[in-house]
């Protein structure tokens, strides 16, 4: 098979296509054969080695159709997603023409999107979900802030805090994202100067929630940002990772503001974090309907992956991008 792997640590220019042996899948797991895989900021850190040593090929999730399913329970040719599972980290990941995930990571799907649309949605809005109403509990009529919005991740929690009926608070470092933000359904947008509290208190407006892509660097302001009893969930690292430094619970964190961590990469699909809680048929009904923003706002053949990983780390796709297999 054709697959694209990690040469070396390094920049976009590492990735190389090349042959490998097709994958033959074990007991418990599903051989998927990949039509469109979504890129990632995390395939981004395992290529330039922030993650230590990872698998050869990349790739944390895919769209495609069973090739082989030893356990009988997904009749071949029956299309479906894969999330993680180790994808990309433990084992070759998505970057390829086949690839092996464990059953508990495929999803078969039932949706008339074509293979793109399908890969634009599963890492993203799954992360998205579990953070939203997993961890921060979110309810209709709260307020959440949504910061690092203008990221897939980001992007996907604006869309799905807005359609649950959250007023949302997106922020960006950037004026000229605004008005797509406000079309994804933010209430309301707050340029990001690592500052948001102040701007958030001169609003005099109650937080209850942070959902929190940008990282460490912001942790302590995005902690101020809530009232009390508020909930702060970080899920990326936008910001880097360096670590808070000097982080003192007694100065740092307010009385009775819950602080959550979900690390997607390594949970989805456990016994304690099943795939099955996160509603992708409805999500992708929604996308299909339109209500949804959810389509990838930039498409790359198989052979433009060097390009595509460029155009990620430049931040120059304002959403989701995928790659397509012919």
């Amino acid at each position: 098979m054709k697959a694209i792997v990690i040469s070396a640590h390094g920049g976009p220019e590492v990735l190389t296509l090349t042959e490998l042996p097709d994958p033959v899948p074990a007991d418990g797991e599903v051989l998927i054969r990949v039509k469109a895989f979504g890129l990632n900021h995390a395939e981004a850190y395992m290529r330039g080695g922030a993650w230590g040593k990872v698998a050869a090929v990349p790739g944390i999730e895919c769209a495609g159709v069973v090739a082989a399913d030893p356990s009988g329970g997904l009749p071949v040719g029956t299309p479906v997603v894969a999330i993680l599972g180790g994808m990309g980290r433990t084992r070759n990941g998505s970057y390829a023409e086949l690839v092996t995930v464990p059953a508990t990571n495929v999803v078969a799907v039932r949706s008339s999107l074509d293979w793109a649309d399908l890969a634009a949605v599963p890492e993203v809005y799954a992360t998205a979900w579990s953070g939203l109403f997993g961890n921060l509990d979110l309810r209709p009529g709260e307020t959440v802030v949504v910061r690092g919005a203008t990221s897939s991740l980001g992007q996907a929690a604006v869309n799905l805090a807005a359609d649950h009926g959250a007023n949302v608070l997106a922020t960006t470092r950037n004026p000229a994202h605004v008005p797509l933000l406000k079309e994804l359904g933010a209430t309301d947008v707050l340029i990001d100067d690592g500052a948001l509290a102040a701007q958030v208190r001169e609003r005099e407006v109650s937080v209850d929630a942070v959902f929190d892509v940008v990282g460490n660097s912001v942790l302590r302001d995005s902690l101020a940002l809530v009232r009390p009893r508020g909930r702060v969930c970080q899920l990326g690292f936008l910001g880097g990772f360096d670590p808070v430094r000097d982080f003192d619970p007694i100065t740092d964190l307010p009385s009775a503001v819950r602080l959550s961590f979900f690390g997607s990469a390594f949970v989805l699909g456990t016994p304690a974090f099943p795939l099955t809680d996160v509603p992708l048929d409805e999500i992708y009904a929604k996308v299909a309907a339109g209500v949804l923003r959810a389509r990838p706002t930039r498409v790359f053949r198989f052979d433009e992956i060097v390009e595509a990983h460029r155009v990620m780390e430049a931040g120059e796709a304002l959403g989701k991008m995928v790659v397509t297999l012919g």
